[in-house]
């Protein structure tokens, strides 16, 4: 009878959704890159301008076994950690301690106000003159891109917290920080991860943004200059090998995060998994 009941409630996946997801992928992939060779063979346009996919994997592969994609990605992902850890500690600062006073409060509001919607990278030119044309402005642009979607959601996840739960570390006599660390961080767990999900989308696309535009990760370059060099000397394969790898390292980060989504919020019954009305 249970196995019944089960059957029912459990709807079953029919058409695309039946098929695995890597199948899936594989498929639309395959389209995007038939369509793309149909375009060049059919199309009039200059291959030095959108060269074909056989050229751009071959760059790809070149720029990888020699390093220099390699090198590139690397000085952007320290860079990107850096930046970061050091907004994620910001934003857990300025939450707690607008949690406990309320002048901090409203001017943590107020610049989350002011700067959330502001491009980051409209900060770049400040940032050159105050701390020079080094990686320190990079830093400064990234962590002010991390630091205050962070902060409005681990606030929003406190404002949030069961008052239950709240009223019941008042009674026992808790501290302003164990209230913080023991009832109020728990309960704000999903909405930190969606915070952190979001200030690396931020970082990430604003560190390729800020190399790109300015080029000024010191002597090492990071991807942004890779694509500014590549599209300086007019080797276009390479720009688009520089596009992928962004695109699957971004894709590679979410995962990530999805990954250890999935091994603690989601486990532990605080978010349900991600799901279309199809499913």
């Amino acid at each position: 009878m249970s196995l019944v009941i089960e059957t029912r409630l459990v709807p079953r996946r029919r058409g695309w959704r039946s098929l695995p997801v890597s199948l899936r992928r594989a498929i639309q992939l395959g389209l995007v890159l038939a369509g793309w060779q149909l375009y060049i063979q059919t199309s009039d346009v200059n291959p030095l301008i959108f060269p074909p996919p056989g050229e751009v994997f071959s760059a790809f592969w070149r720029g990888w076994s020699s390093g220099a994609l390699a090198g590139a990605t690397w000085t952007t992902l320290k860079l990107l950690g850096i930046s970061l850890l050091i907004g994620v500690v910001l934003a857990f600062v300025f939450t707690v301690l607008a949690r406990v006073n309320s002048f901090v409060d409203d001017a943590v509001e107020l610049a989350t106000s002011m700067l959330n919607p502001l491009p980051s990278v409209a900060m770049l030119p400040i940032a050159i003159i105050w701390f020079g044309l080094n990686v320190n402005s990079l830093i400064f642009v990234v962590v002010n891109a991390v630091v205050w979607p962070v902060t409005l959601n681990i606030s929003t996840g406190f404002r949030t917290a069961n008052q239950t739960l709240v009223n019941v570390g008042r009674v026992l006599g808790l501290s302003w920080w164990r209230m913080v660390t023991d009832v109020l961080f728990p309960a704000a767990l999903p909405y930190t991860m969606t915070g952190l999900k979001t200030g690396l989308g931020y970082g990430w696309r604003t560190i390729i943004a800020a190399e790109l535009v300015f080029g000024i990760s010191g002597s090492k370059s990071g991807l942004g200059n890779y694509l500014n060099d590549a599209r300086y000397f007019l080797r276009t394969d390479e720009v688009f090998a520089g596009i992928i790898s962004v695109a699957v390292i971004g894709i590679i980060l979410e995962a990530g995060f999805n990954w250890i989504e999935r091994r603690t919020i989601v486990r532990w019954g605080m978010k349900q998994a991600t799901a279309t009305i199809d499913d």
